[in-house]
C-alpha cells in the first residue's frame, strides 16, 4: 500500500492512497482523515486503505486524480516524534577521521541517535529556507520508517513488527553551527532545521525482495543541481538495522504510533557510489587533497533524492527543493 498526504487547509492535510505507478491518488479523508488516524488505529483502518488502494490500481476509483508530487506534504506534516539515527558507522569514521578525533569503540555497538524536530515537516517539494548561507546549508538523504506503538524495553528481534511504513528523508543541516552546539554537550537543536520528506509512505511488502525486514536493500540517488551526487546502496554498511535503532529509542520509552526513526545518511564504504551529504564529500576531498573543495548549497540550488525499485520506477517519488533566502 502506498499513502501520501494530501495539502489542505488543515495542518495534518488530507489521506490519500497512491496507486503503484505513482500517477493517481484517491482522497480517502472521508473513511480515514489523516495518516496518523491510520497508525493509531491500524489493525481496524489499514483493511479500508487497503481496499481503496485495491481499487485504485484496479482503475475502479471514480475519483481518482493525477498525482503530483507538489500538491502534497510530508506522509506525516507533523509529528509526535523523530528520532534520527547514525546507522552507517562508517559514514561517521569518515568524518571524524578528516578532523583528526578518534573514534571511541562503542559506535560500532552502541548506536547514535538524537531527537529532533517533530512539530513541521517539510513537503518533498517544499523550499529549503535559511536566513544565511554562511550557515552550511546541507541535505542528507536517508531512509525513514514509521512505527505504530511500539513497548518500552523491547528486544531487536520484536521491534520489526512494529515498522508500518517506510519512506525517504532529507535531514537538512546547518554544518557551520553543529560545531558550537556540540561543544556545548547538549546535542543538535539550530543547525537541525524543519526534515523535508518523499511524498509517499509505503508499507514494507511494496518493496518485495529489497525489504529483508532490518533494511531496503537498494540505492538511494541523490542529485545536487541535476548532477548525480552519490547513489550508495543502503542495505551495504548499516551497521545498526531498523529493528536495532528501534529498539535503542524505546529502551527507557516508549513510542507513540507514528513516531518516525531515520536511518541517518547513507553512505557505504566503496566510496565510488558517492555521497549522500556535502560534508562526507567534503571530507573525502580533505583527506585526498587537504583541503575542501565542494562548497555547502547556496540561494537557488536545488536537490534531489530519489529510491528506484529493481525495474527502475520510483517507490516513493522525489524529494526535490530549492534552497532560498528568508523573507
Amino acid at each position: 500500500m502506498k499513502l501520501a498526504t494530501r495539502k489542505t487547509h488543515s495542518r495534518d492535510g488530507a489521506l490519500c492512497v497512491v496507486n503503484q505507478s505513482l500517477s493517481q491518488a484517491l482522497d480517502i479523508s472521508d473513511q480515514i482523515p489523516t495518516l496518523q488516524c491510520l497508525l493509531d488505529h491500524w489493525s481496524t483502518l489499514a483493511p479500508l486503505a487497503e481496499q481503496a488502494y485495491h481499487q485504485l490500481n484496479q482503475g475502479k476509483a471514480v475519483d481518482a486524480f493525477v498525482f503530483k508530487s507538489e500538491q502534497f506534504a510530508a506522509p506525516l506534516p507533523r509529528a509526535y516524534q523523530w528520532a534520527d539515527g547514525s546507522a552507517y558507522v562508517t559514514h561517521v569514521a569518515l568524518v571524524r577521521q578528516a578532523r583528526g578525533a578518534t573514534m571511541p569503540e562503542n559506535f560500532w555497538t552502541d548506536p547514535l541517535m538524537y531527537q529532533g524536530g517533530s512539530d513541521h515537516f517539510l513537503g518533498p517539494c517544499d523550499d529549503i529556507v535559511a536566513d544565511s548561507e554562511a550557515y552550511g546549508i546541507d541535505f542528507e538523504a536517508e531512509i525513514s520508517v514509521i512505527t505504530d506503538d511500539v513497548p518500552m524495553g523491547l528486544d531487536p528481534s520484536q521491534a520489526g513488527c512494529h515498522i508500518k511504513l517506510i519512506t525517504l528523508v532529507n535531514d537538512v543541516s546547518l554544518r557551520n553551527l553543529i560545531a558550537d552546539e556540540l561543544s556545548k554537550g547538549f546535542g543538535f537543536f539550530q543547525s537541525k532545521p524543519a526534515s523535508s520528506f518523499a511524498p509517499v509512505a509505503v508499507t514494507v511488502d511494496e518493496l518485495g525482495d529489497a525489504w529483508d525486514g532490518k533494511r531496503v536493500h537498494l540505492p538511494l540517488f541523490s542529485y545536487l543541481n541535476q548532477q548525480l551526487f552519490g547513489q550508495p546502496n543502503a542495505g551495504i554498511d548499516m551497521t545498526f538495522d531498523f529493528p536495532t535503532l528501534i529498539a535503542h529509542a524505546a529502551k527507557t520509552r516508549l513510542l507513540t504510533a507514528g513516531t518516525v526513526i531515520g536511518s541517518g545518511t547513507v553512505s557505504n564504504q566503496d566510496h565510488s557510489r558517492g555521497s549522500s551529504c556535502i560534508a562526507e564529500r567534503r571530507m573525502l576531498e580533505i583527506l585526498e587533497h587537504q583541503q575542501a573543495q565542494t562548497p555547502f548549497m547556496r540561494y537557488g540550488d536545488r536537490v534531489r533524492i530519489e529510491m528506484l525499485d529493481a525495474q527502475g520506477q520510483t517507490i516513493f517519488g522525489c524529494i526535490d527543493q530549492q534552497v532560498v533566502p528568508s523573507a
